[in-house]
């Protein structure tokens, strides 16, 4: 295969279904947050690929994949071609997306109390306790 890409991130969403009604195909959409590092100065930045499972793979998609999971996707990257308005004047814009051939889920599912990117939220109990002790 050519065109093969491998990323590792955190989805940035629940994943939702869009079917199409004569031929019964299905995607599945989602993005995954991709941290970027850079070389000349300590800024951090999120990079957001948007993703598309089609038919059965979707549906494998659906069950297992959810916000804030870490996952490694493997796939094929396009480019998806849409309509935008700027400027009262419509504007045919591209974008990356990866077209899923499979996926891995990494590290442990994900609590109520974590962010989309996986981060522990100051307001867990954990941290609570902690500053608590702290304070005692």
């Amino acid at each position: 295969m050519n065109n093969t890409i491998l990323v590792i991130g955190y989805v940035g969403q629940n994943p939702h279904a869009i079917s199409f009604g004569d031929t019964g195909n299905k995607v599945v959409k989602f993005s995954v947050a991709v941290k970027e590092f850079s070389a000349n100065n300590d800024e951090n930045k999120t990079l957001w690929i948007d993703c598309d499972a089609w038919n059965g793979l979707g549906d494998r998609v659906l069950r297992a994949i959810t916000k804030g999971r870490e996952v490694a996707i493997h796939g094929r990257l396009a480019l998806s071609t849409f309509n935008k308005e700027v400027n009262g004047v419509k504007v045919e814009m591209t974008k990356p997306v990866i077209k899923l051939t499979s996926f891995h889920l990494c590290g442990r599912k994900p609590t109520a109390t974590e962010d989309s990117l996986g981060e522990q939220s100051d307001s867990t109990p954990v941290k609570k306790a902690r500053m608590s002790a702290v304070k005692n």
